[in-house]
């Protein structure tokens, strides 16, 4: 795993494209688009044993930048949320190869709870059989030649495994 925070400038003030209330920010914003080494180590230090579910916050660019992947590029600019739906109808096939299944994507809006002005497009839950099961899926060849349309897709994401509690 690499690391991928990516770190961009960013001053908002008003609405954002999909007409939310942002607030007033200037300065370094720092966005996650890989897990770091130190958070694959931990991860997976964690002792888990049995399914994950990985929640995942998305947030879309208004336009796709497939400046990473040009081999990848439709022949006309697409929105960041087109481009995930290539990642995904590209990624479900091989993800329920490996066990794995989406339980849930649904999209996004203000937060009930939470800071005003941020805002998260999609959010997804992911099932794996286990951790390694996870790792698997993510290094598989087929699975990373698509991987170009995520990174395309998204301005900034969290995945958090989430397990399920004892009861």
């Amino acid at each position: 795993m690499t690391a991928g925070a990516v770190h961009g400038r960013h001053a908002s003030r008003g609405e954002d494209p999909g007409g939310h209330k942002t607030a007033e920010r200037a300065g370094p914003m720092t966005t996650h688009l890989e897990p770091t080494q130190a958070a694959g180590r931990e991860f997976f230090t964690r002792g888990i044993t049995g399914p994950v579910v990985m929640l995942n916050l998305l947030r879309y660019r208004e336009v796709a930048d497939y400046s990473a992947n040009p081999e990848l590029a439709p022949s006309e600019p697409i929105s960041g949320e087109e481009a995930y739906r290539r990642y995904m109808e590209f990624t479900e096939p091989i993800l329920a190869a490996s066990g794995g299944r989406v339980r849930f994507l649904g999209s996004g809006g203000p937060w009930l709870i939470g800071p005003e002005g941020e805002r998260w497009d999609a959010a997804m839950l992911v099932e794996q059989a286990s951790p390694e099961a996870f790792l698997a899926f993510a290094s598989d060849e087929a699975y990373l030649a698509g991987i170009g349309h995520r990174t395309a897709a998204l301005e900034d994401s969290r995945l958090l495994p989430l397990v399920e509690a004892a009861g």
